[in-house]
């Protein structure tokens, strides 16, 4: 959606119909009249902003589109967006540390809704070795460093699968949010080499998609996890994650708990 304030009513038809749901769909689900969700959506009706905040929960809306909707109904924001440096933030920041330094001696880094990374432990650098300089200057982006031609890709040995599961985070992401940015970063991962041939599965990809990545050290194999703040009322932590990598094998186990 574009900076610019669009009508509430707008925004709500946008959201219906990017969710997939009826008028009468959403008009259930909020316990209201379909009458009344048609008036809003064409301006016939001003929502209260407890309606309006009700709406954005059963779309499931991102909070920085919440405060969008309640600028387009007249209402002012409710929800704060502050720099993860911004002392009121300092317990979510140590919190995001901690995660970070106890997950060494394996890598871990929190990205932003974009998936620029906003921290890493000290795991993830040495893994970066080798990469372009031009991909690790400014904001980093974690999704173009794995699979950009002169990032990760080339070490990593099943790209194939591990591209097919990030495209697929980000198509899922992009269309949860409905953000152009992210729409235009998968255009553009989607544009990268496809490396055809190295998508097969092994056994452990058949319980969850692994990372199989070349490295000093010889293969490493990690599986992924991700972290987010469980009810966050800051657009800065409602965009927050942290990945955070664990060894596949005992091989990997051995070779990162003994580097």
């Amino acid at each position: 959606m574009d900076n610019q304030v669009r009508p509430l009513g707008e925004q709500i038809k946008h959201w219906r119909q990017q969710r997939r749901l009826s008028q009468m769909d959403l008009a259930l689900d909020a316990e209201i009249s379909t009458r009344h969700l048609s008036f809003i959506e064409t301006g016939r009706a001003q929502p209260s902003r407890e309606m309006v905040l009700l709406l954005a929960e059963q779309l499931e809306v991102p909070l920085r589109e919440r405060n969008a909707m309640l600028l387009g109904a007249g209402y002012a924001p409710v929800y704060s967006e502050r720099p993860l440096d911004d002392p009121q933030l300092a317990p979510a920041r140590r919190a995001v540390d901690l995660v970070l330094k106890g997950h060494e001696p394996f890598p871990a880094l929190a990205v932003d809704r974009h998936w620029h990374m906003v921290a890493a432990n000290a795991a993830v650098a040495p893994l970066l070795e080798g990469v372009a300089g031009h991909l690790l200057e400014g904001r980093v982006n974690v999704l173009r460093l794995s699979l950009h031609p002169e990032g990760l890709a080339p070490r990593i040995r099943n790209l194939g699968e591990w591209r097919g599961h990030l495209l697929e985070r980000l198509r899922r992401q992009a269309w949860l949010t409905s953000d152009p940015a992210l729409a235009a970063l998968l255009d553009e991962l989607c544009g990268y080499p496809s490396a055809e041939g190295t998508g097969e599965a092994d056994g452990f990809g058949e319980v969850v998609v692994p990372l199989r990545l070349d490295s000093p050290l010889g293969e490493l194999r990690f599986f992924s996890t991700t972290t987010v703040f469980g009810t966050p009322r800051d657009v800065t932590l409602d965009e927050l994650a942290i990945e955070a990598f664990f060894p596949a094998d005992e091989e990997t186990l051995e070779r990162l708990a003994g580097r």
